[in-house]
């Protein structure tokens, strides 16, 4: 599935790869690899309530902005586990995270095939990276937070993605 004119750089429009989802999907599976190399699946992101953060490189501003920010929070969220997604290779998230010292989200590259940014409608067809975005998934792999950034060099709202994760988990613990 093709959705042209679904992100924008620096107002030129791209096209993204995969549907749209929105809040009260199900959360579709995916393969990609962990820092480690070894292959990680919505399965083996857990089952608790998590954030998937994407971004299109770490070696840009707001993806770093990001990132960090995200790794901040994470120690404030115990019921929450983050995740960064994006096709920087594995080696060059561990690059980033021990120049960084970012030790509380976990990296997942999406290098090898596009399936995360093809499930999730994030890849950028035109540059095989993937396009700015949020979800938030909870104990049921359903997903109650979705943002689609329009703008690739934009920010994300942080605090409606965190917000949504807080709800959830406090949703999940009173369950």
């Amino acid at each position: 599935m093709e959705r042209p004119g679904a992100t924008t750089l620096k107002g030129n429009p791209l096209t993204l790869l995969g549907p749209e989802l929105t809040p009260g999907q199900k959360a579709p599976d995916f393969k990609a690899v962990d820092g480690s190399l070894k292959p990680l699946d919505l399965a083996g992101t857990g089952s608790g309530v998590r954030i998937f953060s994407v971004v299109p490189s770490l070696d840009t501003p707001v993806c770093d902005a990001q990132t960090k920010l995200f790794n901040e929070e994470a120690g404030k969220l115990p019921d929450v586990k983050i995740f960064t997604f994006s096709m920087d290779l594995p080696f060059a998230q561990k690059r980033w995270c021990d120049a960084f010292a970012v030790d509380h989200v976990k990296m997942v590259s999406d290098h090898r095939d596009g399936s995360f940014g093809e499930a999730y409608g994030t890849l950028i067809k035109d540059l095989r990276i993937l396009s700015r975005a949020i979800f938030v998934v909870d104990k049921n792999n359903l997903i109650r937070y979705v943002e689609y950034v329009k703008e690739v060099g934009d920010p994300p709202n942080y605090q409606a993605a965190l917000t949504a994760a807080r709800t959830a988990a406090g949703g999940a613990a009173s369950a």
